[in-house]
């Protein structure tokens, strides 16, 4: 692999958002004021329609801070006819009385608990409010009310599903509907496979970074033992196609990153997102090539030594130019095909290879590199996830994760699997920078063990994996336990992973060598000693 894909593999890393992601069913909200009878949770609403009794479409609406609660389970929540308000807006009485039907209204010209009030004076045992924007709106109470007592549930619909609605009902259909709310499952698969991808990709990673290092090493000794005294006394270089991270590029990661996740904010947009799904292909491309070469030259070892040289590629192996059709036919076919149920499967095989490549050419030399590397996502990750909300009225990263205000199911450069036990289906997702990033660290410290020639135990890999996962355990157990809503899995990655590896380097001593050099210390057996 040359110098200029390892540079493009490192400018791929500032285009990684972290996050980690599972849908928001629960909301709070601290702004919304809360009085006695107007104290509920911002929940979502699935709302199951039936067309002349042939089940139709279904939507999902967020319930009022006010009015009774939603029922949980499906097979408690009963099927009720759904009526058309007359005045739309419900803000007087309707001209005849409902007889325990659900009420379809209009948002405007009065308040949403006036509506509730005139609605179950009419004898409606629910309401539906339509909005007039197609995102959905929390239904709040105003600071001055007292008479609140409101006994039946007001959900509001998206504009597009109640209007649906409304002109199957103005067409003479007969409509009825299923209000309920399901929760949750405390823990799903998704996160499960989730966490094992996230600390499958590092190992496999680590080890083959590991192993380059160890052949490069070789080589050099080899090179070393019959060199002449001149070539002893020339500083070694790094081996090609390798790019070291150095402190002020660590620093300049969250400026660099945080100019392109305003940029995506700002721009976000259907053409913006369809750029950067040709700029994941083509990253996908050079990862999975550069993966599928490193594996098949094992059993292919003529065709990945023998080259043909290419107009505008240079020297390119018979391997790679065999291998390319097949990666470029994978990317293009997950592009096209992106929106199908299961292409979730084409965009975790590109991300987890270019993960892997990235942490194959781009290293950590020392400690000290990666604590400040960690250490800028770490401020990133929360100020972008939290401390945004103050500026920009909502969570920056988690509205670029989500892809809002676009068609697309958010981003490309995450990895994502379906919810499948989830009733509210869904993705759970973990942004690539939440893997690479502690990747990096990780992958320096096999580096380290295998030059010292340390076993697990006694090295640092094995306790920066199991820092690592413990970590992104803790983010799936904090993103359970907020309801969904959006974790930067580095507030929890980062103290754990960086806590470990200077605690075990301070406890054996060895924490001013892994700070500096980055290697163990050794005497070279080919350089005389009054030359070293």
């Amino acid at each position: 692999m040359d110098r200029s894909r390892a540079l493009r593999a490192l400018m791929l890393l500032w285009l990684i958002p972290g996050l980690t992601y599972a849908g928001d069913i629960v909301h709070e909200d601290d702004k919304a004021p809360k009085l006695p009878g107007c104290s509920n949770h911002f929940i979502l609403v699935k709302v199951q329609t039936w067309i002349n009794n042939e089940e139709d479409s279904e939507f999902v609406g967020v319930g009022a801070r006010f009015g009774t609660t939603i029922q949980t389970k499906e097979k408690y929540a009963s099927r009720t006819p759904l009526s058309l308000s007359d005045p739309s807006d419900c803000c007087t009485a309707p001209k005849e009385k409902i007889a325990g039907d659900i009420l379809l209204v209009h948002r405007g010209r009065c308040k949403f608990t006036t509506k509730a009030k005139v609605a179950e004076a009419a004898g409606a045992s629910a309401l539906l409010i339509i909005n007039n924007r197609k995102e959905l709106y929390k239904m709040v109470c105003e600071r001055n009310e007292t008479d609140l007592d409101i006994n039946i549930p007001a959900v509001m619909l998206p504009h597009d599903a109640g209007v649906s609605l409304e002109r199957s009902l103005k067409s003479g259909a007969s409509l009825s509907v299923q209000l309920y709310s399901p929760d949750r499952p405390l823990v799903d698969t998704a996160e499960v496979f989730l966490w094992l991808m996230a600390v499958g990709t590092i190992l496999c990673a680590s080890y083959w970074s590991a192993w380059s290092a160890r052949e490069a090493s070789i080589e050099q000794e080899k090179l070393l033992k019959d060199a002449p005294d001149e070539f002893l006394k020339m500083e070694t270089t790094g081996s090609g196609g390798v790019v070291d991270i150095n402190t002020t590029s660590a620093i300049l990661f969250v400026v660099i990153a945080s100019c392109f996740l305003i940029l995506l904010y700002k721009l976000m947009s259907f053409w913006f997102v369809e750029l950067l799904v040709v700029l994941f292909a083509i990253g996908g491309v050079e990862g999975l090539q550069t993966c599928l070469v490193a594996m098949l030259s094992r059993w292919f070892k003529r065709a990945g030594e023998t080259f043909i040289k290419v107009p505008f590629f240079g020297a390119v192996s018979y391997l790679t130019l065999a291998v390319s059709p097949f990666c470029v036919a994978f990317a293009v076919l997950w592009a096209v095909y992106r929106r199908v149920s299961f292409a979730w499967i084409g965009q975790d095989v590109l991300g987890i290879a270019l993960i892997i490549t990235v942490l194959q050419i781009v290293r950590v030399p020392n400690l000290k590199v990666g604590m400040v590397l960690l250490s800028c996502a770490f401020l990133y990750d929360i100020f972008w996830v939290f401390v945004s909300k103050r500026w920009f009225h909502e969570s920056v990263m988690i509205v670029v994760a989500r892809g809002d205000r676009t068609a697309e199911d958010g981003v490309p450069m995450l990895l994502k699997i379906p919810r499948m036990f989830d009733p509210w289906g869904g993705y759970s997702i973990i942004g690539f920078g939440d893997i690479l990033l502690p990747g990096l660290l990780i992958a320096f410290s096999l580096r380290y063990d295998w030059a010292a020639r340390k076993n697990l135990q006694a090295g640092y890999f094995l306790w920066s994996m199991v820092a690592y996962g413990s970590g992104l355990l803790i983010t799936y157990v904090a993103l359970n336990l907020m309801d969904g809503h959006g974790q930067p899995a580095l507030l929890y990655i980062v103290p754990f992973t960086l806590g470990t590896l200077l605690t075990l380097g301070w406890k054996r001593g060895e924490l001013t060598n892994l700070f500096t050099k980055g290697e163990p210390e050794r005497v070279c057996p080919h350089i005389p000693p009054s030359a070293q």
